[in-house]
């Protein structure tokens, strides 16, 4: 039987506690739902209000993985969602907008991915986001310094950027940006980008082409499409080990000189709240967000 548990007034349904997700250390489901409910505080500002696709591995990254950005079958009556805009035609997607939706999502075992606009003004972006993936021999150590770089390219524009580790091997930049069409960010960003690689030839490449990438960092512009999205701040990656895509501090990155340096696993993040608070927390405030040159 299926245990059944209340959260805020809602009853959820949370399912086979004990099975292994996270191989390499034995991580639980059980300790997987107790970690998103544990920092509820500052995820789900992130995700409120933002659809949600999930990346979801029910039987653990060594198992199948599979993007959900309908409803799936079997939602809640109250689990908010949302109509929203796809080339194909309008869908519905979820919202998780508090604790008990996040601890429904939580039970079907997925990453959480947003995209970079509100459900309000779909396809008007109010964050910018780059990604920065390193090609092997290239760790996230190469990602800090080019991370560095864009930090303070992004501020001569008067944009703030905050870093968060990818939960795998490289690093993202989050902006909050005045409302702005998403292909006009995603121009901006693609801008960018090609800057990097023009200053940084040996470190950067802005192209995907896997033969280019190599021992460089890849700043992937093109997820501020309005229609891609990004891992969430916060949430649990499908890899072996239960890695989490967690904000740090500058002095982090700055200081990084080994690619171990940026590895945060689930039992890492109530202690970093506690010394940081959110370190995203500056992305939430539409009084910081700037224009898109």
């Amino acid at each position: 039987m299926t245990p059944i548990t209340e959260v805020e007034g809602r009853r959820v349904a949370l399912s086979n506690l004990e099975k292994v997700l996270h191989p390499a250390t034995g991580f639980t489901k059980g300790e997987l739902l107790h970690y998103y409910a544990t920092t509820a505080d500052v995820l789900l500002p992130h995700l409120r209000d933002r659809p949600v696709s999930f990346l979801r591995y029910p039987d653990g990254p060594d198992g199948q993985l599979f993007f959900t950005k309908n409803v799936p079958p079997g939602t809640p009556g109250w689990v908010t969602t949302a109509e929203v805009p796809r080339s194909e035609g309008p869908a519905r997607m979820v919202l998780v907008q508090d604790l008990a939706s996040l601890m429904w999502a939580a039970n079907q075992v997925a990453e959480f991915h947003t995209h970079q606009w509100v459900v309000s003004a779909p396809e008007v972006a109010d964050r910018m986001v780059l990604d920065l993936d390193p090609g092997a021999p290239a760790t996230v150590v190469h990602c800090c310094e080019v991370a560095l770089w864009l930090r303070e390219r992004l501020a001569a524009d008067g944009i703030e950027a905050y870093p968060k580790t990818s939960g795998s091997k490289g690093l993202h930049l989050l902006a909050a940006v005045a409302p702005t069409p998403s292909e006009r960010v995603t121009e901006y960003a693609k801008g960018l980008a090609v800057e990097a690689e023009r200053v940084l030839p040996r470190l950067v490449v802005h192209r995907m082409t896997r033969s280019l990438r190599p021992g460089k960092v890849f700043v992937d512009w093109s997820q501020n499409a309005a229609r891609k999205t990004t891992a969430a701040p916060y949430t649990l990656r499908a890899r072996p080990a239960p890695t989490v895509s967690a904000p740090v501090t500058w002095a982090e990155v700055e200081a990084c000189r080994d690619a171990g340096q940026l590895v945060f696993r689930a039992a890492d993040i109530a202690p970093r709240v506690q010394d940081y608070g959110d370190v995203l927390a500056p992305l939430l405030d539409e009084g910081r967000a700037g224009p898109v040159p």
